[in-house]
């Protein structure tokens, strides 16, 4: 059986599996859309949450931007690891205790203004969207691959089934689709990985067989590593950074940013009761550290076979020869996400840093520049084929990066629809709308927010992780200072939430903007995304930990030269802050 047979027959199957499920938990009402009716279990629900919170960046993205980066970009795994813990400790069980339906409707009510509930909503479709846009451009990423088209095609494929289960079954549909995926993506990212642990160490735990050594050199596997590649110029994989300020500001960026996602706060809002939202968080970390601690070994297994597919004898001075390349290299080729010139017309790949300081190397190697350039999102979709592994672990792995792709971008695509339906056209448009035209506006908003998401996918700006980075950073500035004054300040007024929501989501886009393009339109820079450009080394991506300083204080000094809130807001703020039970989600 071929390689495509048996792809489609994993592809298709869980496809057809998710579409069942949407159908047998088709939501008949709104509260059904928006909370699953409020009845999860919290095993199920943490399930679903470790499949919400383990994205296309999480399972396709992350572990190829360690293995460029080294521990560099382990940022990634601290920041959103820490943030949800901040998530699960800070802001879950207290929102969950208000018992509403949406983010927005929390900030609209604590905050006593529906101007503050309609910013909310501007912050939490701004975050969304460019969140949702790593999701898809993830989702074509594996697409094209697997199913042998172009990207762009794969993008439209994976549009059209998310609006299949997202708009049919709402927050009932999703949250048991993704209870499947979960298992899907787990399964998907743990077999390969144990496979080529084994094989590089003989281990057949990868978080220790990283650890462990690697069995044909017989050197530490970080060593082997580091010797093969700072033999082509490139930094030693375990290296400090430089630059301490930007890691530390984009850890905290994600942390906090990951503490702010709309669409992992309304997962808490789908249990009976806030001792379950408690619950959801503790089994959600233990289904998350499943794939977290497998990550850093998945990325520094595939860098190394990556090297020593295109160097097998060890050494740089003998690449392997173009026509000789491996199939994998063919058919990742097709899909334009591995390219290859042959600058100095040997016939052969050379595979290395071209820069100045290695200059000198290359030039007495007779090299005229990198001939290979490889998209980092294709190194874990790619690691079964490097490693020759079964076919059916080939396709089992197109399953699970499909799975971690559409169970966020759905999760993400409900919270934008809740937004704009419940939020914006029911609490500020027609506050009189019958709940099954608000059930329809919701799914029309969904399909809208769809095909958005699709259009900016296919060309969106950076890798699927840096993009969703984006998104953590727009979060981090606008929404997570907001939930957290909310809860935690009984000073903070209406004014004070607006003005700092607005400062902090205007200065973090503009910044972000001026090196990634206005709107992310391509071409529309106005400086290189380059460290050299960057005001104080800070990088656009971790600019949102500013925004959250700024949004803070601005908050608290616009609240502190006005009125106090209202006595009844400030019981709110302690009813919800001390939790003592919760009724179900209520809708007003």
């Amino acid at each position: 059986m071929s390689q495509f047979a048996v792809n489609l027959i994993f592809v298709g199957g869980s496809f057809l599996l998710y579409i069942m499920i949407a159908v047998w938990a088709k939501a008949g009402s709104t509260k059904d859309f928006y909370v699953a009716g409020g009845g999860v279990h919290p095993i199920t629900n943490g399930m679903a949450i470790g499949a919400d919170w383990m994205s296309a960046a999480s399972f396709i993205s992350m572990a190829g931007l360690i293995a460029a980066g080294g521990y560099a970009n382990s940022t990634f795994l601290m920041g959103w690891t820490g943030g949800y813990v901040l998530l699960a400790m800070l802001l879950a069980p207290y929102l969950r205790k208000f018992g509403k339906f949406t983010v927005p409707e929390f900030i609209g009510d604590r905050f006593y203004s529906k101007s503050a509930r309609l910013v909310a909503v501007v912050c939490l479709i701004v975050a969304s969207v460019t969140y949702v846009i790593g999701q898809m451009a993830g989702a074509g990423v594996a697409f094209s691959r697997f199913l042998e088209v172009d990207a762009t095609m794969g993008l439209i494929i994976a549009a059209v089934v998310v609006f299949v289960y997202a708009v049919l079954g709402g927050m009932k549909g999703i949250t048991y689709t993704q209870v499947a995926q979960y298992c899907v993506l787990i399964v998907a990212y743990t077999i390969p990985a144990i496979f080529i642990s084994l094989e590089l160490t003989g281990n057949p735990v990868p978080a220790l067989g990283l650890f462990s050594d690697h069995s044909a050199s017989g050197l530490p596997m970080l060593e082997k590593l580091n010797q093969v590649i700072t033999d082509l110029g490139f930094n030693e994989y375990t290296a400090d950074v430089d630059n301490k300020l930007n890691m530390v500001l984009f850890t905290l960026s994600l942390m906090i940013g990951t503490a702010g996602l709309p669409h992992v706060i309304i997962r808490f809002f789908t249990v009976p009761k806030v001792a379950d939202a408690r619950w959801s968080a503790g089994w959600a970390l233990v289904f998350i550290a499943l794939l977290y601690l497998t990550a850093p070994a998945v990325a520094s297994m595939a860098r190394l076979n990556l090297m020593t597919t295109i160097y097998p004898e060890g050494t740089a001075a003998q690449p392997i020869e173009y026509d000789e390349r491996p199939n994998w290299v063919r058919e990742w080729e097709v899909t334009g996400l591995i390219k290859y010139e042959d600058k100095n017309n040997d016939g052969r790949i050379q595979l290395y840093n071209d820069t100045e300081a290695f200059k000198p190397q290359a030039d007495a190697r007779g090299w005229n520049g990198n001939e290979l350039e490889v998209n980092r999102d294709i190194l874990v979709l790619a690691n079964p084929e490097i490693a020759n592994l079964p076919s059916w672990v080939i396709g089992l792995i197109a399953a699970g990066g499909l799975a971690a792709a559409l169970s966020t971008a759905a999760g993400l695509l409900l919270a934008i629809s809740s937004a704009v339906s419940h939020d914006l056209i029911k609490g500020a448009i027609n506050p009189s709308i019958s709940e099954k035209g608000e059930l329809l506006a919701a799914r029309i908003s969904m399909a809208v927010a769809i095909v958005v998401a699709t259009y900016l996918g296919a060309n969106p700006p950076g890798f699927a992780a840096q993009v969703v980075a984006l998104a953590f950073g727009i979060a981090a500035a606008s929404l997570f200072p907001a939930l957290m004054m909310g809860i935690f300040s009984k000073r903070v007024n209406n004014t004070g939430a607006i003005a700092g929501m607005l400062t902090g989501l205007g200065f973090t886009l503009v910044y972000i903007f001026v090196y990634k393009g206005w709107l992310f339109i391509p071409g529309t820079n106005n400086l290189a995304d380059t460290p050299e450009n960057w005001v104080l080394g800070i990088s656009p991506l971790s600019i949102g930990a500013v925004g959250a300083i700024i949004n803070f204080a601005v908050a608290f000094g616009v609240s502190y030269v006005t009125e106090e809130p209202p006595e009844e807001i400030q019981d709110l703020v302690e009813s919800v802050r001390y939790p003592r039970g919760a009724g179900s989600a209520s809708d007003h």
